[in-house]
């Protein structure tokens, strides 16, 4: 097959949907290295011109053309709006319909027009939860929204990091991370006699005001390279979100053999199973934090869950995917 992926994503900023497609990219060649799987973008050089700059409209489908394309896949909520050939398109989650506020207006309007119009063959969402959400929300046929896993790339093992024992935080700081909840958890554990730093991972959103405490501090954004040692280093692994779409942390987190506490939202139960600890109110997050340092082997419960999770398997479920796509064009 010769199938085209949306590069978008590689043009932009670290993120779960670049990771997502970086990672897809590299399983797909090498599990299937009789395919051709092609990145499209029009944020490569040469950029198009003339009425191609109107990528998704007319630029995309002229491409598609160009290179044979079987099958196109919109790895960021698009795919060519007219005459773009059988295509997937994957919806990570329903924020920027749930969170309006917080999700893009952009993806918003578009996603929501492509979905209403049943303009992609298939749809693709990392969870189940989510793929609930696509099928009663949009009204879309159950056997055309298919929900296939994502994993977790090879550098997500467990290292050894020294020094004293901390909390961690990976994703973007935004309001529906709650990082509220953790300040809080934070005042009640250093009130308790529990003192550990929580530490703050990922870009703060534009026109969001990170919650400040005792105890917390920001990182930033870190090298992809230092983000497992981070993780396996943690006393826990804190992933409070009032939404997510599948949760990449806490797979990673389970793979580095870090103890995971998150909320009890769908798709993290989906992931994380009993592997994980959840909780909803600071308090509870304050109980399931002492509750860690008390019991052993919750970071070898998440080794076992995350090693369902794999990339290439997902690959495999991928490529199923596009025949299927192909096959019904």
């Amino acid at each position: 097959m010769r199938v085209g992926l949306d590069g978008t994503p590689m043009a932009g900023p670290l993120g779960g949907i670049r990771r997502f497609t970086e990672e897809l990219l590299g399983a797909l060649r090498e599990e299937f290295r009789q395919d051709e799987y092609v990145l499209m973008s029009d944020q490569f050089e040469p950029r198009p011109r003339g009425w191609a700059r109107k990528w998704w409209l007319y630029g995309l489908r002229q491409a598609i053309r160009r290179e044979g394309i079987e099958v196109f896949h919109g790895t960021d909520f698009a795919v060519p709006y007219l005459g773009g050939g059988p295509s997937v398109m994957t919806v990570h989650d329903l924020s920027p319909w749930w969170m309006p506020g917080e999700g893009s207006r952009r993806v918003r309007q578009r996603a929501g027009w492509l979905l209403r119009w049943r303009v992609p063959a298939f749809v693709h969402t990392p969870t189940e939860a989510v793929r609930r959400e696509v099928i009663e929300r949009f009204g879309w046929p159950e056997e055309r929204v298919v929900s296939i896993g994502l994993g977790a790339g090879p550098r997500f093992e467990p290292v050894k990091r020294e020094g004293e024992p901390y909390l961690l935080h990976v994703g973007t700081i935004e309001g529906r991370k709650n990082v509220e909840v953790l300040v809080e958890m934070q005042r009640l554990l250093r009130a308790e006699g529990v003192v550990m730093p929580l530490y703050l991972i990922g870009a703060v959103r534009e026109g969001y005001r990170a919650p400040a405490g005792e105890g917390v501090k920001e990182l930033g954004v870190v090298a992809e390279a230092e983000l497992a040692g981070w993780m396996g280093g943690a006393a826990a692994v804190l992933c409070p979100s009032r939404y997510e779409g599948f949760g990449l942390p806490v797979l990673e987190a389970m793979r580095c053999g870090a103890p995971v506490i998150a909320s009890p939202i769908a798709a993290h139960r989906e992931v994380g199973a009993d592997a994980v600890l959840y909780a909803g109110e600071a308090a509870e997050w304050a109980a399931r934090v002492k509750q860690v340092r008390q019991e052993g082997g919750w970071g070898e419960k998440g080794r076992a869950r995350a090693a369902e999770f794999d990339w290439r398997k997902t690959a495999r479920a991928m490529r199923e995917l596009y025949e299927r796509c192909r096959d019904a064009a």
